[in-house]
């Protein structure tokens, strides 16, 4: 509990907390997205699943070498019953925090894919350079990957990593020079969208109603809280990680220390989307994990990071798993106010998300805040 209550004590206990506290208003909390739901699916009950009854998951490597990796459990078969695919509730925060300039960008995007099965779409986007690779990624990559999802329906975990390797494909691909590039929005030196010194991370989540399909590229992550433990279903892009260092350097590249580890001594993650200058050693191909739906599953925490420099996966799932429980516990069994039972805004998942973003700045982290929590605690 004392890491929990650490956002709200930093701003009184320490010297100077009195400046640190005003420093602290004055950073503005952006509303990033509204989700409007159907009226068929909005009124309906959920109901709580015990989250005691299995274990935490494993992540096993399904190729020595490849990107896709899946997230089994250790017992229980999986099949997610009771599950009908319809909007976990959630809550987003994004800040600018002490940066001058905000280039983070989040997407949430219910339903995004109907049919048979309905899934639902979340992204965070942490820019560099400037914000309009992150802004297209937050316009466009949910559409790229629900055309990839309807065009080759996939069912194996196999199929999802294919299709989200050739969703980050398309983004990337759409930022390159030869497309002709629409009016100028952002604010960089050259005044266009297709600077080549531009890029930006990208962790996407797509949740349907017995897996969850996490892509990452870069150094944003996507951390899954079951039964009250972190689960990292992605892995940050670090040019010294020992895979990613042993890549660059076969594709005839540099990994320079300055001001910690970057390629060629720019930048500091190995892989994005954009920053044309620094192919092929920063490529934009993502990590996929496939992770099976399962009772313990409470939520998924997707973030920049602007939030996981300065605090744990622990300490994160920790707080996030107190905020809900209260929210539930506030709410009482029989009352939707506070809880959405019906998917779109959470109040836990809304009170998680602040404190996880409060936290970060009381610990003084440097770079914009996105965070975004995902409730899985309830289905229909």
């Amino acid at each position: 509990m004392a890491d929990i209550c650490e956002a709200t004590k930093a701003c009184s206990s320490e010297p100077g907390a009195r400046e640190t506290a005003n420093e602290a208003r004055r950073f503005r909390f952006v509303p990033v997205v509204k989700a409007v739901l159907p009226a068929d699916d909005a009124g309906r009950k959920r109901r709580r699943l015990d989250s005691s009854a299995s274990s935490s998951p494993v992540v096993l490597r399904s190729d020595p070498g490849d990107d896709c990796v899946e997230n089994r459990p250790e017992h229980g078969d999986g099949t997610g019953e009771g599950v009908a695919g319809e909007c976990p509730g959630y809550g987003v925060t994004s800040v600018c925090g002490r940066r001058r300039e905000m280039e983070d960008a989040v997407s949430v995007r219910p339903y995004f894919v109907r049919g048979d099965h309905r899934y639902h779409f979340f992204g965070v986007y942490d820019g560099h350079g400037c914000s309009h690779v992150a802004e297209s990624c937050r316009n466009r990559m949910h559409e790229v990957v629900a055309e990839e999802i309807s065009t080759s329906r996939p069912g194996s975990n196999r199929e999802w990593c294919a299709v989200m390797e050739r969703s980050f494909a398309r983004m990337d691909a759409a930022g390159r020079p030869g497309d002709p590039p629409p009016a100028p929005t952002c604010r960089c030196e050259l005044q266009t969208p297709r600077c080549d010194h531009v890029g930006s991370t990208a962790v996407v989540a797509v949740v349907g109603p017995d897996r969850i399909v996490v892509a990452n590229c870069g150094d944003s992550r996507a951390v899954l809280c079951h039964d009250g433990a972190p689960v990292h279903l992605s892995t940050d892009h670090k040019p010294d990680r020992p895979d990613e260092l042993r890549r660059i350097e076969a594709a005839g590249g540099r990994v320079i220390y300055w001001d910690g580890a970057r390629v060629l001594g720019v930048l500091a993650m190995s892989r994005a989307i954009g920053d044309n200058y620094l192919k092929p050693y920063v490529i934009s191909k993502p990590e996929v994990t496939v992770t099976e739906r399962k009772e313990g599953d409470e939520c998924l925490l997707l973030a920049s990071d602007g939030l996981w420099d300065v605090v744990s996966n622990e300490v994160a799932c920790g707080i996030a798993r107190t905020c809900l429980r209260n929210s539930t516990a506030a709410a009482g069994d029989n009352a939707t106010e506070g809880n959405n039972c019906g998917g779109g805004s959470d109040k836990g998942c809304a009170d998680a998300a602040i404190l996880l973003t409060k936290l970060a700045l009381a610990r003084h982290s440097t770079d914009n805040v996105s965070v975004v929590v995902i409730n899985l605690r309830t289905r229909l």
